[in-house]
């Protein structure tokens, strides 16, 4: 009887120690068409919705030309934090892009996505405004 006892204690202890979870706005950003050599940093805006601390301890992304930078503090029950993504929009055409991220919360690894596609040439528009501003 006290070892089933003792068992569920150590099994309450280790839930409790992974009640964070976190909630993103949306787990992929859609770049959708953009220019070569236009801004590439996008914002994964999430909610702590356990009860504990959050703690991102690290983000990979699935390639160099996309570099991720996490919160460095815990984020608190209830508040909000964000995961700054860069994709290198030099690289031409289509991309899909994964941001594997490493933390305490109950599963503690969460994949979140980037995609779009980044067009060849300058658009007409763009270039015309550029001419005028000269």
């Amino acid at each position: 009887m006290k070892k089933i006892g003792l068992f569920l204690v150590i099994i309450f202890s280790s839930l409790s120690l992974y009640s964070q979870e976190f909630k993103f706005e949306q787990e992929t950003i859609d770049y959708g068409k953009i220019e070569k050599a236009s801004e590439g940093a996008r914002v994964f805006v999430f909610t702590n919705v356990g009860n504990q601390p959050l703690i991102i301890e690290t983000i990979k992304s699935s390639c160099g030309c996309t570099v991720p930078k996490k919160p460095e503090a815990p984020i608190m029950p209830g508040e909000k934090g964000e995961i700054k993504v860069s994709y290198d929009t030099k690289r031409v055409g289509g991309f899909s892009k994964s941001i594997t991220i490493s933390s305490n919360a109950k599963i503690p690894k969460k994949i979140i996505k980037i995609k779009g596609f980044v067009n060849k040439e300058i658009s007409l528009e763009k270039e015309k405004s550029l001419l005028r501003d000269n």
